[in-house]
């Protein structure tokens, strides 16, 4: 007699499967028609993006990294990871204004108790591409 129980389980096992699946096809769907929309840009987006950054990342880099030198990290260890973070919010910058943003070759050097660095930016959308060099110092003393 409980031999019959079995099937409502597997009844059970197979909707709960199921429905993961079309959850999981959902969450797709939305993640999809999210990246799909298109971005009405003007052609400037690319420059005035690639100024924003070039214009404030000295600064927000600085500012993290003397947060992280107060905590107990080295001078360069906390301008890396401040690098490090400002990159991951140079995407986010780039994904919500419809431009593709990018730091690369991205250097952190210790000259002489003073941090530099440097870096090269990469912006591009549909119709236009940019690179531009951006170089600054950082003295968390």
């Amino acid at each position: 007699m409980l031999d019959e129980d079995d099937r409502a389980q597997m009844l059970l096992a197979t909707g709960v499967v199921l429905l993961m699946s079309l959850l999981s096809m959902a969450i797709y769907g939305v993640k999809i028609a999210g990246l799909t929309m298109a971005h009405d840009t003007v052609g400037t987006e690319v420059i005035e993006s690639s100024s924003q950054v070039a214009d404030n990342l000295p600064q927000l880099v600085e500012r993290r990294a003397e947060e992280w030198y107060v905590g107990g990290m080295s001078e360069l260890q906390s301008v890396e990871s401040a690098m490090s973070s400002a990159h991951d919010d140079v995407l986010h910058h780039g994904e919500i204004r419809g431009v593709e943003l990018k730091l690369r070759n991205i250097t952190v050097e210790d000259v002489g108790g003073i941090i530099e660095v440097s870096c090269e930016l990469g912006a591009a959308d549909r119709n236009s591409m940019l690179t531009r060099t951006i170089a600054f110092s950082i003295d968390l003393d």
